[in-house]
C-alpha cells in the first residue's frame, strides 16, 4: 500500500470539514494542532502506511477539544515502560488500535497490534491482541464512529472499487479469517 494513497484519501474525505492533512516523512509521529496557515497536520513516520493509519486512528479518537492541542494534549511514555506502565498503555491503546485494524483491512493491508515497547522482549501480547480484536468485532457489530467509518469506506471503495455498503461484510470476513 502506498502512503500517498492514504494521504490523498484522507485529504479528499476530511480536509474541507477539518482543515487537517495527513503528512509523512517525519522521524517521529506528531499531531500539530495548527500550523501558521491554520491547518492541522497528522504527521507520521517516514512513508510507513501503518504509521499513517495508526496516527489517523488517534485523530479519530480525539474529540474536538483534544484536536485543538498539539499531540492531542497527551503525554506519551516512550519505549522502556515497566510491565505496569505497559498494561496502562495497552488500556488506552485498545480503541485506536481497533480503529487502525479496521483501516488496514479496509485497504487490504495486514494488521498486527503494536505493544510499542522493546524493553519487554518476552512480553506476551496475546491478551492485548485479543482485546483489540474483541473491540473490532464490537465496532463491526454495533456502531463504528462516523469519522472511522467515513475513512474506512473511502479506503475500501478507492482500493477495491467496491460499494461502501459491502465494507461491513468485508470487515466481518477479515475478522473471521484473522481470528482463525
Amino acid at each position: 500500500m502506498n502512503a500517498s494513497f492514504l494521504e490523498k484519501t484522507f485529504h479528499d474525505v476530511f480536509f474541507s470539514a477539518y482543515s487537517t492533512v495527513l503528512k509523512g516523512g517525519f522521524d517521529e509521529p506528531f499531531y500539530l494542532a495548527k500550523d501558521p496557515q491554520g491547518i492541522s497536520q497528522i504527521q507520521y513516520r517516514y512513508d510507513y502506511p501503518s504509521s499513517a493509519l495508526h496516527e489517523v486512528s488517534h485523530w479519530c479518537v480525539a474529540g474536538y477539544e483534544r484536536r485543538k492541542q498539539d499531540d492531542f494534549g497527551y503525554w506519551y511514555a516512550e519505549d522502556g515502560r515497566s510491565l505496569e506502565q505497559q498494561k496502562e498503555f495497552e488500556r488506552f491503546e485498545v480503541q485506536p488500535q481497533a480503529y487502525e485494524c479496521i483501516f488496514h483491512w479496509a485497504c487490504a493491508m495486514s494488521f498486527e497490534v503494536s505493544v510499542d515497547n522493546l524493553a519487554l522482549p518476552d512480553y506476551d501480547a496475546k491478551p492485548f491482541r485479543n482485546a483489540v480484536l474483541d473491540k473490532v468485532r464490537t465496532l463491526i457489530d454495533s456502531d463504528i464512529p462516523e469519522r472511522v467509518l467515513t475513512y474506512a469506506e473511502a479506503l475500501y471503495t478507492n482500493h477495491y472499487q467496491a460499494p461502501a455498503a459491502s465494507l461491513l461484510h468485508h470487515l466481518r470476513e477479515c475478522h473471521e479469517n484473522y481470528c482463525r
